[in-house]
């Protein structure tokens, strides 16, 4: 197995591609993937500054490490979700990798700052652990992001990632989705610009990516995330994947050129009715925004004990 570029050994084969790589030229050709991404989508400004939700995992360490090497100014930003042993070992990879390149990587504590972690709040909430999670994060992100003074909040979603989405989406028809499932989402409303830069880059290719920069990540998935259909939806199109390489990349980027803006009407109504959450200010279409109430059912429990308790003692 040759390199199609130097015709030396090749350590991955890229099989939408049909192309091998050795390691030199991998890692050169997703750099040139992301930063083909930026430009095509105009995610990132010279100039601007960004905020990388991390987790610990590769998607998100990769995507950091590729825009520091791209001169982009980017930070890290890591939440703390409680979820056991997991969560821990998913900051101290986190705090590894900021910690050896020297960057700067914020944390906030779930439990901490809003009174719940995710399989106690999900419990209480009534919500099931993956929905709980979603919520806390997007909120948490955009509120950092926006306070920070960031221009850009940067996710690690890959093509997998985007293309197990847009195939749940499609299958419900879920067109208020479909409106807004794109590579940028711009800053409107009181939300920040956000950008997928490894959208044409795939699990496995970022899984080889972090190995060859000698990024150690978390492997293990999130134990609450059994039975969550968007690892159906992955498995399926894998094994679509694997008789015809290269039907996620032209179903994903098929949708983008030619479906995606049909959907875009619907979205902007969506947001044009948005106003400010009357307790936090977050955008919402209600009076106060699902994470607001989340937090309501969710550190309740915690706050009754601590009144039992005080009663007790009295």
């Amino acid at each position: 197995m040759k390199c199609r570029v130097c015709r030396e050994p090749a350590v991955i084969d890229v099989r939408r591609q049909n192309a091998n790589y050795c390691c030199e030229h991998f890692l050169r050709m997703c750099r040139d993937q992301v930063a083909r991404a930026i430009d095509e989508f105009a995610m990132v400004q010279p100039g601007d500054r960004c905020l990388v939700a991390v987790s610990g995992g590769k998607d998100s360490l990769a995507v950091w490490d590729l825009l520091v090497e791209l001169g982009y100014a980017a930070d890290g930003l890591y939440i703390g979700l409680g979820i056991g042993e997991y969560s821990d070992a998913s900051r101290d990879h986190a705090r590894a990798f900021a910690s050896s390149r020297g960057l700067k990587l914020t944390e906030i504590d779930l439990r901490a700052e809003y009174g719940y972690d995710i399989p106690t709040g999900a419990r209480t909430a009534h919500r099931a652990p993956c929905s709980a999670c979603g919520l806390s994060k997007r909120h948490i992100f955009d509120k950092a992001a926006i306070d920070g003074g960031y221009d850009v909040l940067v996710t690690g979603h890959n093509l997998d990632d985007e293309a197990a989405v847009l195939f749940g989406n499609v299958l419900h028809w879920q067109t208020e989705y479909l409106g807004r499932q794109l590579p940028v989402l711009p800053a409107q409303n009181g939300f920040p610009r956000k950008v997928k830069p490894l959208v044409r880059l795939g699990e496995r290719e970022t899984a080889a990516y972090c190995v060859l920069r000698g990024i150690d990540y978390l492997v293990d998935e999130c134990p609450m995330a059994a039975g969550n259909r968007h690892l159906g939806y992955k498995d399926a199109l894998n094994q679509i994947e694997a008789v015809s390489p290269g039907s996620k990349f032209d179903f994903y980027f098929g949708f983008l050129k030619r479906a995606a803006g049909h959907f875009r009407s619907g979205a902007e109504v969506d947001q044009a009715e948005l106003r400010a959450c009357a307790r936090c200010g977050a955008p919402t279409p209600g009076e106060v925004c699902a994470f607001c109430k989340l937090v309501d059912q969710a550190a309740q429990p915690r706050t009754v004990t601590v009144m039992l308790n005080q009663r007790g003692h009295s």
